[in-house]
């Protein structure tokens, strides 16, 4: 894992793009990524959130037999990480002038979810994506709110014996 968030890091950094902020998951495992992240990317603000923890956001549709966690978890989570989409994924402030770069550091069921909110796709279809484990996911959010993902997952820049899933 920390070999994977080196490489991350690393990846971040050479894209040459200004990043305002990181923001993660107060869980330990993304706390220490972020670490090892931003040493790729000094000067970079870090602020850590409970609102971007793992969890179940919502019951996956179609059903999965291997992933049946309490159906209480679900409006538990669900309303935590709901909240973590409309608190971070946004249009910028109308008197912002330049582009702005953040990076949000969390967890697979989070990110899948988010972008299956962002692109106005069933939320329920969140499960029906799988990410490797230090990828990048680019999602882009126009002036006009119109939605684009550049990348889903993106771990090309990792040897093939680092590259794993959950």
């Amino acid at each position: 894992g920390r070999e994977q968030a080196e490489l991350t890091g690393q990846r971040l950094a050479s894209l040459g793009l200004k990043f305002d902020q990181i923001i993660h998951s107060s869980m330990t495992r993304a706390t220490e990524t972020t670490e090892i992240i931003s040493k790729h990317l000094p000067g970079v603000k870090k602020i850590s959130t409970d609102l971007l923890r793992e969890g179940a956001p919502i019951e996956p549709d179609p059903p999965v037999s291997h992933w049946k966690p309490e159906a209480v978890q679900y409006y538990e989570d669900g309303a935590r990480i709901e909240a973590a989409f409309r608190n971070f994924i946004h249009r910028a402030d109308a008197k912002q002038e330049e582009d702005s770069y953040e990076i949000f550091v969390c967890h697979a069921n989070v990110i899948r979810y988010i972008v299956c909110r962002a692109l106005q796709f069933p939320p329920e279809g969140w499960l029906r994506m799988s990410l490797n484990n230090g990828s990048i996911t680019h999602l882009v959010i126009r002036p006009n709110g119109r939605v684009a993902l550049r990348t889903l997952g993106d771990t090309g820049f990792m040897p093939p014996d680092k590259i794993t899933r959950t």
